[in-house]
């Protein structure tokens, strides 16, 4: 299970928004996402790139 710190969550919809994201990456399963830890976990074998690209993509940002 991998892990990446998301900055700029701020509400549900922001929540929905990053488990669209991440569960529209192939190879990606079981997406979870945490306001209150500013999180989303998943599993799968997927590049970081990809996964700070489709989280870029909705305007948020994956942080190291």
């Amino acid at each position: 299970m991998a892990t990446v710190k998301i900055n700029g969550m701020k509400c549900q919809h922001c929540v929905n928004a990053t488990l669209k994201a991440l569960d529209g990456l192939d190879g990606v399963s079981n997406v979870k996402v945490d306001l209150d830890k500013g999180e989303a976990t998943f599993d799968g074998d997927v590049a970081l790139d990809m996964v700070k690209q489709a989280i870029a993509g909705i305007g948020f940002e994956v942080v190291d």
